[in-house]
């Protein structure tokens, strides 16, 4: 192991990481710095200091592979391919998709359940003995490797795992080697040495016969950074860069010009040789040496470049270069001829393949219909395997390459396409910009105005959006487009407001869809839902899984294609159908391993179990959603989860929770500074806070803005109704809640549900003259019994227990307090049941005193609590790993967890237990 100057830290870090994998567990940590810094060096130790002990998997990111899906990835997990067959079927297949290892895959690959496979291969790759896993220059991998290796490193927990990212920061924004995101992980930033290191480290490398002078220069233009030290010596030695001028150039140019001096001081058919290499992405000899033949260089002359040490070959015959800088130098300071000459010598010694077609493209001068033709065809391949930023690269170029004009447009409305699925939103709206300069044709202007409607929804510029789909949906196109583009337009004109709404639903019910187009059950049923919630008339709304019947008959087959039949359910208050919906979408998710769609089906799930006083079952449910929405880059799951679990928390009192909850809410805002998508629940959530610890105004004022706002058409704003008039009626201001109850008694007779309808007659017991409001309080009861909605029942109990007692009718007031203590006890609502406890010592009884030993169940974490029911109900490790998405020895590093915390030793004794 060489010597690492003033590294202490860094390596006390790293050999942390490593004796914590050596225990079981897993750790990851992302190095970052400037070009040269030590990176690779510290990861160079890690390797070094893992030994024999570990299994060592390692990869590097390339700049020209970046557009090339999942090669990163499928260079890091080759050595781990013979362990495939230990994934769930859903992984392998997509896995096997995304490695092109199966053309006949019935999964494609998908970029998040890849994601989830890679999690899974690298903990079996670790079952036998630790695991190491180190990627420099993660900076250039392909979008699709990334994002698989993230969400895996976001779950990693007790697999004996090591994964180690070196990175830095360069690019465009959008483009490959964007700012590194890496949210959530670790960091280690690595600086420049101190002088003594940087002096020892200069002194080690150029011996103590180096010139005073040249020494201080060095260090000075050095600035601490390693790679400088090591080179610069060299360079000064070279005429060209002795004199001054280097040192007026950012110090990562005067590094590759360092390294360049010492290419060119080789024979010339070593220098070509060499720039074969850097152009070839893989440093595969059996593809470098046919290509430099063409150039006239052969193995032979590779000699001068490995005794110079500028490249090394490995056992498996592939040749790797001392630093990558030096690779850039080479491919950045040949002429440009040279480079083409390059890569169509590489093209033609590959055999068949999107690697070959790429080259060829990149050598390309004229357009070549064939090449480009073999490009879309390359695109599509990409698409199929989750790739979507190389799609929108292959068909760019390809567009280039196109003849003829119009083929050209369209290749690059699907370029435009295929970056807006990237999220690539400045290149989508250049290329839709490219491409609507070129056409006339209405079709090809509405897509690419979807295009940019897209881009706008993503910033949070929500009524540009919507405008632009609302416009893009009336040009003369065919029904089922207009249909999409209108389905696309609701979601954008719910965060607008509701007048926008209905003119979105109001379209999509007059369009002439065919009955068996697979969007029209769905393009039926959401106006049917929503119309009659915003007063508008609509016809029936159907059983949602009537619709979802239709719809899967129709050609609907994923969950994705009936997610918004959740939503819009609970718009009109039939909460109990998207519990049922919900919850057979969310099982053939799993099964299917449409991972992506989870965070938003889990989240409507979460709230109708809320609605449903099932607050235990909603924070399993929202916490796990919540982790796949971060794990998958969902922003807006991220944002309404959040708020959803600050609500739970406001019930339970837990304040400093709620606050941090709703805090990450407000925040998380899809590139943009636009309003959070999860405001309303948000909001919401703050004010029931307040309200349960009797702050009434600053609750009636956060409920009055909710209500009457923008928003007011959202399921959080409907139903905080009722808590705005209690709040309104406690400050003595009933006034100000009058507006909202009259909608929301409107809303209430139009969901015509037994629950709606008490809690409207509870509102009117609250807003009505002493005298009506007993009938109110006792209708509102009669009708909560059988809704299975216990916190809401207890609410009425307790708001009618009050008015008993303040009547002086205190024995009768006493069994609806008592009740409703029980309830508020049973459910953690920890502000509501002392709020209960208090009222009914003041009719003059002795309350129970709060329960100090709940059931054991309480004491786990909620993803302990999900791995203990799925336990309990026989599944194996391996099992649960599949549902939850963990490795199985995160399941096992759970249970044991939780089994002290429930007083019992195995998993033989959770039945009984639950």
């Amino acid at each position: 192991m060489g010597t690492l100057y003033g590294r202490e830290r860094e390596q006390t870090a790293v050999d942390g990481l490593l004796d914590g994998a050596r225990g079981g567990r897993s750790g990851v940590l992302v190095l970052r710095g400037e070009p040269g810094i030590g990176k690779t060096a510290l990861l160079d130790h890690a390797v070094a200091a893992a030994g024999d002990a570990f299994r060592v998997i390692r990869a590097t990111g390339v700049e020209c592979e970046a557009e090339l899906p999942f090669a990163g990835l499928s260079l890091l997990l080759a050595a781990g391919l013979d362990r495939l067959p230990a994934l769930p079927g859903p992984q392998r297949r997509s896995l096997e998709a995304a490695f092109g290892l199966s053309e006949a895959a019935t999964v494609p690959a998908d970029r998040l359940l890849t994601g989830l496979a890679t999690l899974g291969l690298l903990a079996e790759l670790s079952s036998e003995q630790p695991l190491l896993c180190v990627v420099d220059d993660a900076q250039w991998l392909d979008r699709a490797s990334l994002d698989a290796l993230l969400l895996a490193a976001r779950r990693l927990q007790a697999e004996g795992v090591v994964l180690l990212l070196a990175a830095r920061d360069v690019g465009p924004p959008g483009g490959p080697g964007e700012a590194f995101p890496v949210a959530g992980l670790p960091e280690l930033r690595l600086s420049g040495l101190d002088e003594p290191d940087a002096a020892r480290l200069l002194a080690s490398r150029a011996g103590p016969e180096l010139p005073g002078e040249v020494r201080r220069r060095l260090l000075a233009e050095a600035a601490g950074n390693p790679l400088a030290l090591t080179e610069l010596p060299i360079a000064l030695c070279e005429s060209a860069t002795a004199t001054g001028a280097p040192g007026v150039l950012p110090l990562t140019s005067r590094l590759q010009i360092a390294f360049h001096g010492q290419v060119t001081g080789l024979p010339p058919a070593t220098q070509n040789l060499l720039l074969v290499a850097a152009a070839e992405e893989n440093g595969d000899l059996d593809v470098i040496l046919p290509a430099a033949a063409v150039l006239g260089a052969t193995a032979e002359h590779l000699a001068p470049a490995e005794e110079s040490g500028l490249v090394t070959t490995t056992a498996d015959r592939r040749l790797a270069f001392r630093h990558p800088l030096l690779r850039a130098a080479i491919l950045q300071r040949a002429p440009l001829q040279q480079r083409l000459t390059v890569h169509r010598a590489i093209g033609e010694a590959l055999e068949d393949g999107d690697r070959r077609t790429w080259h060829l493209a990149l050598a390309a001068t004229a357009p070549d219909a064939d090449l480009a033709d073999a490009l879309e065809r390359t695109a599509v391949r990409a698409e199929a395997r989750g790739g979507h930023g190389g799609a929108a690269a292959a068909y760019e170029r390809a567009a280039r390459l196109t003849p003829d004009r119009d083929g050209a447009t369209r290749r690059l409305v699907l370029a435009a396409e295929a970056a807006t699925e990237e999220g690539k939103l400045a290149q989508a709206e250049a290329l839709a910009d490219r491409a609507g300069a070129r056409t006339d044709n209405p079709f090809a202007h509405a897509l690419l105005d979807q295009v940019r409607a897209t881009a706008h929804f993503w910033r949070g510029s929500y009524p540009t959006a919507y405008r632009l789909l609302l416009d893009a949906a009336g040009t003369d196109i065919e029904a089922p487009h207009a249909a999409r583009m209108l389905l696309q337009a609701f979601h954008t004109a719910w965060y607008v407001g509701e007048e926008p709404v209905a003119v979105v639903l109001d379209r999509l019910a007059r369009l002439p869809l065919a009955e068996g187009d697979p969007l029209t059950p769905l393009a039926r049923h959401l106006p049917a839902a929503v119309l009659p919630a915003l007063g508008h008339p609509a016809p029936p709304l159907p059983a949602a899984r009537d619709t979802a019947a239709v719809a899967r008959r129709a050609g609907a087959e994923t969950p994705s294609d009936l997610v918004q039949l959740c939503g819009v359910t609970l718009v009109l208050g039939r909460d109990a159908e998207t519990i049922e919906l919900a919850g057979e979408l969310i099982a053939e998710a799993r099964a299917k391993g449409t991972i992506g769609v989870l965070p938003t089906l889990q989240f409507f799930l979460a709230e109708a179990e809320l609605f449903h006083g099932r607050h235990r079952d909603a924070e399993v449910t929202a916490t796990e959603a919540l982790a796949l929405a971060r794990d998958t880059g969902q922003h807006q799951w991220v944002s309404q989860l959040s708020a959803l679990l600050g609500f739970l928390a406001a019930l339970g009192g837990a304040a400093e929770e709620c606050a941090a909850r709703t805090a990450t809410a407000l925040t998380t805002a899809p590139r943009s500074a636009a309003p959070a998508p999860g405001e309303p629940w948000a909001q919401w959530a703050l004010a029931v806070l307040d309200l349960g610890q009797g702050r009434a105004a600053g609750a009636a004022d956060r409920l009055q803005a909710l209500t009457t706002g923008r928003y007011r058409h959202h399921v959080s704003a409907t139903r905080a109704v009722p808590d705005l008039v209690e709040a309104a009626v406690r400050l003595g201001t009933p006034e100000r809640a009058a507006e909202p109850y009259e909608r929301f008694a409107r809303w209430a007779g139009a969901a015509a549900q037994p629950w709606a309808e008490a809690l409207r007659l509870r509102c009117q017991a609250l807003l009505s003259p002493d005298e009506l409001a007993e009938a109110a309080y006792r209708a509102a009861l009669r009708l909560h019994d059988g809704t299975h909605r216990p916190f809401e029942q207890a609410r009425t109990a307790l708001l009618y227990g009050e008015w008993l007692r303040r009547e002086r009718r205190r024995t009768d007031a006493r069994p609806y307090l008592r009740a409703a203590l029980e309830t508020f006890e049973r459910l953690a609502a920890r502000p509501w049941a002392d709020r209960a406890r208090t009222e009914l010592t003041a009719t003059g009884t002795t309350a129970p005193t709060p329960p100090t030993d709940g059931s054991p169940l309480t004491t786990l974490t909620p993803q302990e609590l999900q791995i203990v029911r799925l336990a309990a109900q026989g599944l194996t490790n391996r099992d649960i790993a599949a549902q939850l998405f963990l490795s199985p020895r995160t399941v096992g590093h759970h249970l044991y967890k939780a089994y002290p915390k429930l007083g019992i030793t195995s998993r033989a004794d959770l039945p009984a237990l639950l």
